[in-house]
């Protein structure tokens, strides 16, 4: 910001100070997302990391293609204090916030400039705890993510998916397999099923009823199953027509040779 010495001169040097302190903005001297690394460089330990939550942003993708209210980040980090390095979920999700950016998307998500708590924590505990039933769950409940999920397939004793919300400043385990999130809109759960050919367990969302939503590649089978069905009917179709005529032409004939002209009867 320039400022005329004539300025200085007439109102003084103090008062200057004041309308500076004014027109300053904290928030201008923080890292941009343009600056900020997009994750903490840590590999996946297990391919589930990666798959699960890019599942079920695939299906957040057909299901809510016509809103742009929403984000689902998979293993980007999330920057919430300036003093502090990025976490790095292996999913969240964020309602009220643009979907894009840009052409470029996001490189990170930084509070400062989202202005939008995550509403929801995914965690998929892989073959070593990172503290997800410990430190992260302590450091999301203090950030106030209303929703967080812990799965850890190799649990046998205790249920592999775990969903806590906050209650009152505190997490709360809810129950049940879905478990529906009124906040969000939408449930989720684990069950069997088949993402790029890997059949397994893998979580899905679901609606109000508890019915499944269908993955992308399921869509497209449907699609092809509806397809399919609908060419065999028309298939169907043409032969009984075709089968209708030659009667009809072996009819005639008959007549023909009974001296009857087939025409003649219309």
């Amino acid at each position: 910001m320039e400022v005329d010495i004539g300025i200085i001169k007439e109102i003084g040097s103090s008062a200057l100070m004041k309308l500076l302190m004014l027109q300053y903005n904290p928030l201008d001297c923080l890292p941009s997302s343009e600056e900020l690394p997009d994750s903490d460089d840590t590999p996946v330990d297990n391919e589930l990391q990666d798959l699960i939550p890019s599942l079920l942003k695939a299906i957040l993708a057909l299901l809510w293609a016509d809103r742009w209210d929403w984000f689902f980040g998979v293993d980007m980090g999330i920057y919430y204090d300036p003093d502090e390095p990025a976490i790095v979920p292996d999913g969240f999700l964020s309602l009220g916030v643009e979907r894009f950016i840009d052409e470029d998307l996001r490189l990170s998500y930084v509070f400062w400039e989202e202005n939008v708590v995550p509403r929801l924590m995914l965690e998929v505990v892989s073959q070593k705890y990172r503290g997800e039933y410990s430190t992260k769950k302590q450091l999301y409940q203090d950030m106030g993510v209303l929703y967080y999920v812990v799965y850890n397939p190799r649990r046998r004793r205790k249920p592999p998916l775990e969903v806590y919300r906050l209650v009152d400043g505190a997490y709360e385990l809810q129950p049940g397999n879905p478990v529906w999130l009124a906040d969000i809109g939408l449930g989720i759960g684990r069950e069997r099923g088949t993402y790029q050919g890997i059949s397994r367990e893998w979580l899905y969302w679901y609606d109000e009823q508890g019915r499944r939503l269908l993955t992308p590649e399921e869509r497209i089978q449907e699609a092809e199953q509806r397809a399919q069905a609908a060419e065999q009917v028309a298939q169907e179709d043409r032969q009984r027509a075709q089968a209708a005529e030659q009667r009809a032409q072996r009819l005639a004939e008959q007549l023909r040779a009974l001296g009857v002209d087939p025409d003649s009867l219309s």
